[in-house]
């Protein structure tokens, strides 16, 4: 009897966790579809909307874009060696653990198909969240390519689509290592993995949602702005009085 509680305990609370996790995400999905200004994701999509189109006003600002743009390449190079990093660690625990000290601490089934779950559960997402980093990079890069072309009538939204597909496959990965968390703690107990997925969904709806609303960035031709800076600086040899710009 005591064995079937414990069966039925990972019967219970693993597809519950797993079933709060995918049912929160798939309501942010919706919230950033439909009402994307009240989710950070889309607050931040249109922030970098607003920036791509100020860098490409002037070719002054190039190098500060690139620059940017490889800083945010390089953050997901890294994210994208440590997932297949702990994949490979990950894979050579499953072989070498110690069933008996696992029979100790974990209560739940204790069946290899159950543990075979389990691992492949969690190297399935080390390995999704590699592949959404390595796309982040891809479309970082490309970014980098279309924002250095000077001199050219090339369209602003093929930056903005290059640079937000990069910030989406990026928040792909991060979601993907989310749900690699709860399946790790899913080795040591049902429990564990259900406590886990339900402190998650908590503390991502209050990192996702967003309160502030968007602001409408107007951006002045700096061509204008510089005349209008050497006519001040001609009034003021003048003697002149001079406006605020």
């Amino acid at each position: 009897m005591v064995v079937l509680q414990k069966e039925y305990l990972d019967l219970v609370l693993a597809p519950s966790g797993l079933l709060l996790m995918f049912g929160y995400h798939l309501f942010l999905l919706y919230r950033i579809l439909k009402y994307p200004h009240k989710t950070v994701i889309g607050y931040e999509n249109h922030n970098k909307n607003a920036w791509v189109e100020r860098m490409l006003q002037t070719e002054t600002d190039v190098g500060l874009a690139i620059n940017v743009i490889a800083s945010n390449a390089s953050t997901s190079t890294y994210l994208a060696s440590l997932s297949i990093s702990l994949s490979s660690l990950i894979g050579t625990w499953a072989g070498n653990s110690n069933k008996n000290f696992l029979e100790e601490v974990i209560l739940g089934d204790r069946s290899l198909s159950t543990y075979a779950i389990k691992y492949i559960s969690i190297l399935v997402c080390f390995l999704i969240a590699f592949t959404c980093f390595v796309q982040s990079v891809r479309y970082y890069v490309h970014a980098s390519f279309l924002i250095s072309t000077l001199n050219s009538d090339l369209p602003v939204k093929y930056v903005q689509r290059s640079v937000i597909r990069g910030g989406n496959f990026w928040s792909l990965g991060l979601r993907a290592l989310y749900f690699a968390t709860m399946f790790l703690l899913w080795i040591f107990g049902p429990i564990p993995m259900f406590t886990c997925s339900v402190s998650m969904v908590i503390v991502l709806h209050m990192l996702d949602m967003n309160s502030v609303p968007l602001h409408q960035f107007r951006f002045s031709s700096t061509k204008k702005r510089s005349e209008k800076v050497d006519t001040a600086s001609h009034r003021i040899l003048l003697g002149e009085p001079t406006s605020v710009l």
